[in-house]
């Protein structure tokens, strides 16, 4: 069952890398966007390790991708937590599958399953190091469709 699991990630991330050339080609995007924001639980000690934030149109779905440094001791799997929210009519979908894949500035790429906390879906990546980072999101919605994209994030 387990190897079933690994079979379909790794056949939809595969699937994932031949269709984002064509998302990153179509210019809709930009590759520099960064911006400071405040967590999405509103911390005022969270907002301070805000790094990124960018919100993507992906087939209908307002799709709001933020990367902010973990705090110290609450590591989930990286310096870094990747948070995902998929919204449709300004409602948060909270049915939704979703997977992560970061392709480093040495071209070595991960892929993890994103958990769901509250709202927001996260995995953990080391994203500390000088680069820029692929980052790519798939997910499914509870129509059976997938759905992906992603944004560039430079780490420092």
């Amino acid at each position: 069952m387990k190897h079933n699991k690994i079979l379909t990630m790794s056949f939809a991330f595969t699937t994932m890398m031949a269709v984002a050339p064509l998302t990153y080609a179509s210019g809709d995007h930009d590759h520099g966007a960064t911006m400071q924001h405040t967590m999405p639980m509103g911390s005022a000690a969270a907002s301070a390790n805000t790094t990124f934030l960018e919100q993507k149109q992906i087939d209908g779905y307002n799709v709001t991708i933020q990367v902010m440094k973990a705090q110290p001791g609450r590591e989930m799997g990286g310096t870094h937590d990747f948070m995902i929210k998929v919204e449709q009519d300004s409602k948060t979908l909270l049915d939704v599958a979703i997977n992560t894949k970061v392709v480093h500035p040495d071209g070595k790429a991960e892929i993890k399953a994103a958990m769901k906390m509250g709202d927001w879906y996260m995995s953990g990546y080391d994203l500390g190091h000088a680069g820029k980072h692929q980052l790519m999101v798939q997910f499914k919605t509870a129509d059976g469709v997938k759905h992906q994209g992603g944004v560039y994030f430079s780490g420092s």
